[in-house]
């Protein structure tokens, strides 16, 4: 007879309870309520304080999101928790995405001069980036070194994340490069932290280098590099990566299928993209919005609502997420009527209260149709609370866009008040008071940015010629060719005035004289890319070009005419959608 706290259980019990029979009912019923049936019962029978039971439960009830009140009075009442309980518990912790409990049970394996081993290192390291708790990582890496693995592949490559994630990205190439043995995964977090933190010419940098070197991608490094071609534009590496997928037999997963879909749609060959989907076996809600999305931003509106119905009738339950994409095709296509009708529905059918990126989508919508008295009802209407600064931004675009010189003022002082450290709302303000003839305005708007020492975001346009990214900004004379891309582009652009363009000096910020604005315009971003591919790829081939800000007025004027003048197909994607030019006309209708 076995006693505990007075209660008597017969021998056959004891038996039953010693046996596997235990660990396999927790197996078997991984839920809250189930798991709390099973721990008084283990309570009740005396084995309260076994450790591979305890185990257990703590690891179902981890991976059942528990809360965690319960999980953690169940660790705390482990008397001596030995140290592959601690090892485990970490591991579990940190891999069901319980960070805070990970790093707890790490603190109170130190307080019980546990040590550590690699495995425990790379959780508590992973459990601090999923915190972005830098300080934490920063400690634990001293830890680290002291413990002796410092060298250690896995432990490193976690550092190469920690450190990546935490946008530290120079101390995570530091830590990579220092590597003695680097495995594929260590790679992969590199070039994933690369393509994370908008480095995406680097990523593919370090993916060439990694090939060099004869390292074997798998299909994460694929992801992480399909995301950085996504990213630059460079859809030539993206073509390679594709066929080299199919060359090798790599199952085309939901993850790789859709990176590889968005790749696609992001480097302009959306056909392609749903060539990609409809070939993929599994689609989940990600699949289905990034498709959607993919038509959005190239200004397919009644293809994304077609999906967007699809979706709804045959597919996964759209979420926010979704209702975002199909919301923005149908501001990018000027489809009202109909995205009245999908924000109704989301509200009514599916039960979703919209958030600010919703009413961003809305705002734009109606602005850039020139309804923009109901753009500002829907905004005052929409919201309780303040509306967010990105509602604003929007009906400020809206506003310039028709030349509504009196609600942009009010509307661009509004967001002053709110944000007034955002530069770019003072060169809104300022090109919109001196398209209404305000010049004294506008000297008072710049004097303020001096005074307060903001500038406007740097633009970059990047291009990809020969599975190599190249990028420019405003007037950039760093590429080895410059003098010939230079004598090219005022060689065109000259031919293009011939022909009937003329600058919109009104997109250069209006504190220059009219004939340094034109200088500025001639060497924008996006025309200096273009004069590097018109010189470096044959007749026929399609210039593809990525810009990391709106295009102005006057690149998108002059686009067109090189268009014609080059016979060239020419691409461009900038902050806010694709622009198709070709024979003179955008697939835009100047509508952006």
């Amino acid at each position: 007879m076995a006693s505990f706290h007075g209660n008597q259980t017969t021998s056959s019990t004891t038996t039953l309870t010693h046996s596997p029979i235990y660990h396999s009912i927790i197996l078997a019923g991984p839920r809250l309520k189930p798991l709390q049936q099973i721990h008084a019962r283990i309570i009740i029978t005396g084995l309260g304080r076994t450790r591979s039971l305890i185990t257990k439960l703590l690891s179902f009830a981890y991976a059942a999101a528990s809360p965690i009140s319960y999980t953690r009075r169940l660790f705390f009442s482990i008397p001596k928790p030995d140290t592959f309980l601690f090892h485990s518990l970490i591991t579990l912790t940190s891999k069901f995405s319980f960070p805070q409990e990970s790093l707890l049970c790490y603190r109170r394996m130190l307080l019980a001069n546990i040590s550590s081993s690699n495995y425990t290192f790379s959780a508590v390291i992973k459990s601090s980036a999923d915190l972005t708790a830098f300080s934490i990582g920063e400690t634990i890496h001293c830890h680290v070194y002291i413990c002796g693995y410092g060298l250690d592949a896995y432990v490193q490559a976690a550092l190469v994340s920690f450190y990546a994630k935490s946008g530290h990205v120079m101390i995570a190439r530091k830590v990579f490069d220092k590597m003695p043995e680097k495995t594929v995964v260590a790679w992969n977090s590199m070039i994933s932290g690369y393509e994370q933190n908008g480095f995406g010419k680097e990523a593919v940098e370090l993916f060439f280098f990694m090939q060099d070197l004869g390292v074997k991608p798998d299909s994460s490094t694929f992801v992480s590099l399909l995301s950085a071609c996504a990213q630059v534009g460079a859809i030539g590496l993206g073509f390679w990566v594709h066929e080299y997928i199919a060359r090798n037999c790599f199952d085309l997963n939901v993850v790789l299928g859709t990176a590889l879909m968005n790749m696609y749609s992001r480097c302009g060959n959306v056909s392609k993209a749903r060539e990609v989907f409809d070939s993929m076996e599994e689609k989940n809600i990600v699949a289905w919005t990034a498709m959607i999305s993919g038509y959005g931003m190239h200004g397919h509106g009644s293809q994304a609502i077609e999906l967007f119905n699809e979706m709804s009738f045959d597919g996964p339950r759209p979420n926010n997420v979704t209702f975002v994409a199909v919301l923005s095709a149908c501001a990018h296509a000027g489809l009202v009527d109909e995205g009245r009708q999908i924000f109704t529905t989301m509200k009514q059918e599916y039960g979703l209260v919209p958030s600010v990126e919703h009413q961003v989508c809305m705002v734009d919508m109606l602005g850039r149709a020139g309804h923009l008295n109901e753009a500002y009802q829907f905004i005052k209407n929409t919201s309780p609370k303040e509306p967010a600064p990105a509602v604003w931004t929007a009906m400020l675009g809206a506003c310039k866009m028709h030349k509504n010189f009196d609600l942009g003022v009010e509307v661009a002082e509004h967001l002053l008040s709110i944000e007034p450290e955002n530069p770019g709302h003072y060169v809104m303000l300022s090109n919109i008071y001196a398209l209404a003839g305000r010049m004294d305005r506008v000297e008072k708007i710049r004097n303020i940015m001096i005074r307060n020492r903001l500038k406007k975001e740097v633009g970059y346009s990047t291009i990809d010629v020969d599975h190599k990214v190249y990028s420019f900004s405003m007037g950039d004379k760093s590429h080895p060719e410059s003098n010939q891309i230079y004598l090219y582009l005022d060689e065109l652009m000259s031919r293009c005035r011939e022909a009937g363009y003329i600058p919109a000096s009104e997109s250069v910020m209006h504190e220059v004289e009219e004939e340094e604005r034109e200088y500025a315009l001639r060497y924008h971003s996006e025309k200096l890319a273009i004069a590097l591919g018109l010189l470096k790829t044959g007749p026929g081939v399609a210039i593809r070009i990525v810009k990391n800000l709106r295009m102005c007025e006057d690149c998108h004027t002059a686009i067109k005419y090189i268009s014609i003048l080059a016979n060239r197909e020419i691409n461009v994607r900038d902050r806010l959608r694709f622009h198709h030019f070709k024979d003179g006309s955008c697939s835009c209708q100047d509508y952006w």
